[in-house]
């Protein structure tokens, strides 16, 4: 119509139709057309020197239609509003047809490269419930990761859960203490907070803190008995976690975890010790001096006086976590590293 009114061809036209900013205040048109970008090249002689009664006279000669249900004008413009019966019928017929697809077809995204990207996100602690805490780097994550599997991205998930440290400590005391094997298959989260609040009572008593550090030591030291109820206090948050996130609609690709880096962490030292990084103080505590003057105002603590690995050479964090961003880039030569 406009193309007839204003002796212009229709491609003519395209560049000066916009889409009309949504407003939160008041209903607005779908799109309109600038009577400044038309009157260049129109030779029309409905139009007068007025841009207001300009869109008027020309709102006039249109006529709605099965697209257009609305025609208004505002300061300059016509505004047009769509028919939204026909508008809905036809996005969701176009959703049904494209399927998982839908909206990722666009041109736009054509010059995209493909990546290799590694999403980790979740990692609650495990012999913990899952809580709101948790949420929302699960969710956020995992519509991170959606969104790069949509645009053709090689996608690993991975949940990187705490799983280690001296609270596994308390936990395996506490177990000895209070725990209960029936009660550990048929409800093993809400059975081992019970044992963790019931053994944090006597956390502050010297015996106890001595019990934890041992059964954490045998830990490291690989004890098969030790590692056998550690293992299953694994085994069975997971399964839990599984559940959980069922119903939420997330999955993982791998579940990784503070243990599995327990022996590189190791590794790990030793690469700061042989780079002449790593610097023993006098209580024999290993750190890294990250100061730029190199005059200890800002350090790392990176192992303990006993010997014993630090959360920070596990713990999973783009800048400091060592061990694991070494060994991502070693299994999956990844572009991109995204930690929710």
């Amino acid at each position: 119509q406009l193309s007839k009114v204003l002796d212009l061809p229709p491609e003519n036209l395209i560049k000066s139709i916009s889409a009309v900013p949504v407003s939160k205040k008041r209903r607005v048109a779908d799109f309109q057309v600038s009577i400044a970008s038309v009157t260049e090249d129109s030779s029309s002689d409905c139009l007068t020197q007025d841009p207001n009664l300009q869109a008027q006279k020309l709102a006039e000669r249109l006529k709605c239609d099965a697209v257009v249900n609305e025609i208004s004008t505002g300061p300059g413009t016509v505004n047009f509003t769509i028919n939204r019966e026909l508008l809905a019928k036809t996005v969701l017929q176009q959703v049904l047809k494209d399927g998982s697809e839908y909206g990722v077809r666009s041109e736009l995204f054509s010059t995209v490269p493909r990546q290799k990207a590694v999403v980790e996100y979740s990692s609650p602690n495990i012999a913990k419930k899952f809580h709101i805490g948790h949420l929302r780097s699960t969710i956020v994550g995992n519509f991170i990761a959606n969104l790069k599997a949509a645009l053709g991205h090689e996608v690993k998930r991975i949940n990187y859960l705490g799983d280690w440290g001296m609270q596994f400590g308390l936990l395996g005391v506490g177990f000895q203490c209070f725990g209960n094997k029936e009660k550990l298959k048929s409800s093993p989260l809400q059975h081992l907070f019970e044992v963790y609040v019931q053994i944090n009572k006597r956390a502050g008593d010297e015996d106890t803190k001595k019990m934890a550090k041992d059964f954490f030591r045998k830990l490291e030291e690989h004890d098969e008995q030790t590692l056998s109820l550690w293992k299953q206090f694994r085994d069975f948050s997971i399964e839990e976690y599984i559940r959980i996130y069922k119903r939420l609609g997330v999955h993982f690709d791998e579940y990784s975890g503070e243990s599995f880096y327990q022996e590189k962490s190791q590794e790990v030292l030793k690469m700061l010790e042989d780079k002449g990084l790593l610097q023993k103080t006098v209580e024999g505590t290993g750190i890294v001096d990250l100061s730029e003057k190199k005059d200890l105002s800002s350090f790392s603590t990176v192992m303990r006086s006993d010997g014993t690995s630090l959360y920070i050479t596990r713990q999973v964090s783009p800048a400091v976590d060592l061990a694991a961003a070494i060994d991502r880039m070693d299994q999956h030569s990844w572009d991109t590293m995204i930690y929710v």
